[in-house]
C-alpha cells in the first residue's frame, strides 16, 4: 500500500467517525416524547438555602455554645495573646523552614473561647475554604491551643454543619 491509499483509508474512517458523533448528538439533542407528570398547581419548589454570611455563621455557633453548653462562658474573637500573652517561639509550622521564629500575636483570632473557671477549656475555630486553616494564622493559634493542650475545634463555614453534628462534635473534644 502506498501513502495515498492509507491516507484516504484514515479520510474516510474519520469521516465515517464524524458523522457517527453528529448523528448521535442529533439523537441525544431530540426532546423525547415521554409523558411528563406536570406539577399540582399546590406545588411549591424547595427553597434554596441561601450561604450564610460570616456573621449569620457566628451568631448561629454562638447560640448553639449558649444553649447546649450553659456551663462554660463563651468568649468571641480572642486574640491568641489573650490566652498565651505576647510570646515568641521556635517552632516548625513548615518542612521548607523547620526553625522559624513565630509570635503569637500574629495568630488567628479565636472565633470563640469556652471557659470555665477563668480557664480556656476548648476553641472553636469558623472559616471558610477547605484550606482556610493551612494558613500561617491559623497554624500559629493552632500551635497555641496545642501547647496549652486546649481542644481545637475547627469548622468548615461552606459545609452544613447541622446542629447535631455541631454539638456531637464539640461534646466529642470537650470530654
Amino acid at each position: 500500500m502506498d501513502f495515498g491509499k492509507v491516507l484516504l483509508k484514515i479520510v474516510g474512517l474519520a469521516k465515517d467517525a464524524a458523522q457517527d458523533y453528529i448523528e448521535n448528538s442529533q439523537k441525544e439533542a431530540r426532546p423525547t416524547q415521554q409523558a411528563q407528570a406536570r406539577p399540582s398547581q399546590n406545588y411549591a419548589a424547595p427553597a434554596v438555602e441561601k450561604e450564610k454570611t460570616a456573621s449569620e455563621w457566628n451568631a448561629y455557633f454562638k447560640e448553639i455554645l449558649m444553649s447546649e453548653f450553659p456551663s462554660y462562658t463563651i468568649r468571641e474573637n480572642v486574640k491568641v495573646t489573650d490566652l498565651v500573652g505576647f510570646v515568641a517561639d521556635e517552632c516548625q509550622l513548615y518542612t521548607t523552614r523547620p526553625t522559624q521564629v513565630y509570635k503569637a500575636e500574629w495568630g488567628q483570632p479565636y472565633t470563640f473561647v469556652l471557659e470555665s473557671d477563668g480557664k480556656a477549656k476548648g476553641v472553636v475555630m469558623l472559616g471558610n475554604g477547605h484550606s482556610h486553616d493551612a494558613g500561617v494564622k491559623y497554624l500559629i493559634a493552632r500551635m497555641y491551643t496545642e501547647k496549652l493542650g486546649i481542644p481545637y475545634i475547627n469548622f468548615y463555614t461552606q459545609m452544613p454543619n447541622e446542629r447535631s453534628y455541631v454539638i456531637g462534635r464539640i461534646r466529642k473534644f470537650m470530654g
